[in-house]
């Protein structure tokens, strides 16, 4: 990867602006009023002088992907901690966990070089091994998709680059690209849904991560040179997600994915002539000098150390395909920018507001995770346990014990849904605390974004604190084309932020967060969760579950 991109001229100016802003004052007991005035403070400044989408440029454009552990996550956690010591933010530090290889892509790239020449849109599978050199090899479309399947291609697939696929049909969706909710959408997420662990599911999920491992052992075994998957979204558009970071259980052979128009070409002329020959080159390198991933963290700190704290966060990780802007640079600097908006007001608030730019959220939430094991709560898991396994078990892990700031978190707030406007806030199945978040949303509603609905949702850094009983809550999102085409893909860019959006949701993040650092009223928690229970033990159990 390219060496760290100048940002100081905007470091100076984040110095500069911090010298501006008044030292933080303690605050003065704020009634109703006072926090009116405060919100106001802070729409003005966040709606007239905003300063998302430069920063937002400065990291998705200026530094790019964020892959965990990698040299370009370290570059953007340097240029975040400088961005918040220039807006005056205090004990802004490092939090290390243990995650494993860190991974750099250089440079790939794929052609056709029989029947014609063509390049090809492709990407490395994230903690693919490199290729030595370019690899050239005809073609062999083998479709694999679980253990099974190796039987039929023994003894065929020695000097080989295999196509392990099911190329199916073009997509024919007649769903929109993009999409806002209506009212009527909304209304429909307020529904309360009993909680319920899937084993199936989750066993399903843990087979078909480890599964790529097997495969590419397999094909090593046999001779292979290197695997080829197609890509899920049609529209030229790769990802590259890979979740084999663990050493000593890194994929066996190079591996790419390749785009569907691309892959389906590749499979045709197979089928109905010689096999075509194609050239891979993945440029690519393992680091196992440090196997500790980071969190971000940074405080504006509170004037009663009695009174807990509150908090923010967003996933700093994200995939390579694009600039891992929707997903979740958005979130990121939308937390930068409530940062700086609420520093600006100049007066400190009761409680202490903590900001956090998670790591390895794409990995299975590690980097949340570890936060709350050092902070809040602990679990029994078997600590050899990595990925996915590690994320199921823990869900499920039982007796949960508090540790010493388990009281202290009186709310925590997340954006992870894409760069799209708010529309108000899922109550996570805590049915007391709606009262309390409509009346800190109550200031927003004109923009748009005033309903608690009671629905849970998921994917995301505030469920492991869901878990636990603690106030974890995700933010409603206009979907716009975050899940038709950008989530984890080659188009996930600048260009598909919208800077209206993104100025709305800062404001708000930032409202929310001053209002839950001063309010007399603290969000109700659910009760410590213990092991789940049958509740009908005259129901029969459904053995497809």
């Amino acid at each position: 990867m390219s060496s760290r991109p100048a940002f100081r001229g905007a470091l100076r100016a984040a110095a500069a602006l911090s010298v501006l802003l008044a030292p933080l004052l303690p605050a003065p007991a704020l009634a109703g009023p006072a926090e009116d005035a405060a919100v106001a403070r802070i729409i003005d400044e966040g709606m007239n002088r905003s300063a998302v989408m430069t920063t937002a440029s400065q990291l998705m454009d200026g530094i790019g992907p964020r892959l965990t552990n990698s040299e370009n996550h370290r570059k953007a956690e340097r240029w975040a901690m400088d961005v918040l010591r220039g807006y005056g933010l205090a004990n802004i530090h490092a939090e290390p966990f243990n995650f494993g290889l860190g991974w750099n892509a250089d440079g790939w790239s794929a052609a056709m070089v029989s029947p014609r020449p063509l390049a090809l849109t492709a990407i490395p599978v994230a903690w693919s091994p490199p290729t030595t050199g370019a690899v050239r090899a005809p073609v062999i479309v083998a479709p694999m998709s679980r253990e099974e399947n190796f039987a039929e291609w023994k003894g065929k697939l020695a000097g080989r680059i295999v196509l392990v696929s099911l190329p199916g049909a073009t997509s024919e969706s007649k769903d929109p690209v993009f999409k806002r909710y209506t009212d009527a959408e909304i209304g429909e997420f307020d529904k309360f849904d009993q909680p319920r662990f899937d084993p199936e599911a989750a066993a399903l999920q843990i087979r078909n991560r480890s599964f790529l491992r097997k495969l590419t052992e397999f094909l090593k075994a046999e001779g292979a040179l290197a695997l080829v998957r197609m890509s899920y979204r049609d529209g030229k558009l790769v990802h590259g997600e890979g979740y084999d970071f663990v050493p000593g259980k890194t994929l066996a052979v190079p591996a790419m994915e390749l785009a569907q128009e691309d892959y389906r070409r590749l499979v045709r002329l197979a089928k109905t002539g010689a096999a075509p020959e194609i050239e891979l080159n993945i440029e690519a390198r393992f680091d196992d000098k440090n196997l500790m991933a980071e969190n971000v963290i940074a405080e504006i700190p509170g004037t009663d150390p009695k009174a807990g704290y509150v908090m923010a966060g967003a996933h700093f990780d994200s995939w390579i395909a694009g600039d891992g802007a929707n997903d979740n640079g958005a979130g990121s600097v939308a937390v930068i920018e409530a940062a700086r908006l609420i520093a600006k007001l100049g007066v400190r608030p009761k409680r202490t507001i903590r900001f956090a730019l998670w790591s390895g959220e794409e990995q299975g939430l590690l980097g949340s995770r570890a936060y709350i094991e050092q902070h809040l709560a602990s679990r029994p898991v078997d600590p050899a346990l990595t990925g996915i396994e590690s994320y199921v078990a823990w869900r499920n892990a039982f007796p949960i014990t508090p540790k010493a700031e388990y009281a202290a978190l009186k709310a925590y707030f997340n954006m992870d849904n894409g760069s799209g406007r708010f529309r108000g806030i899922y109550a996570e199945g805590n049915l007391g605390a709606g009262a309390i978040l409509s009346d800190w949303l109550a200031p927003f509603k004109s923009m748009g974004a005033g309903r608690v609905v009671a629905e849970k949702t998921g994917g995301t850094d505030h469920v492991y604190l869901q878990s636990i009983g603690l106030p974890g809550y995700q933010f409603i999102q206009d979907p716009l084309d975050y899940d038709s085409r950008v989530h984890h893909s080659s188009i996930d860019t600048l260009d598909h932020m919208r800077a209206d959006d993104m100025r709305q949701a800062s404001v708000i993040l930032a409202g929310m967060l001053w209002q839950a650092a001063n309010s007399d009223k603290e969000l109700p928690r659910s009760p410590l969760p213990t092991q789940p229970a049958p509740t009908d033990p005259f129901k029969v159990a459904d053995p497809n579950q």
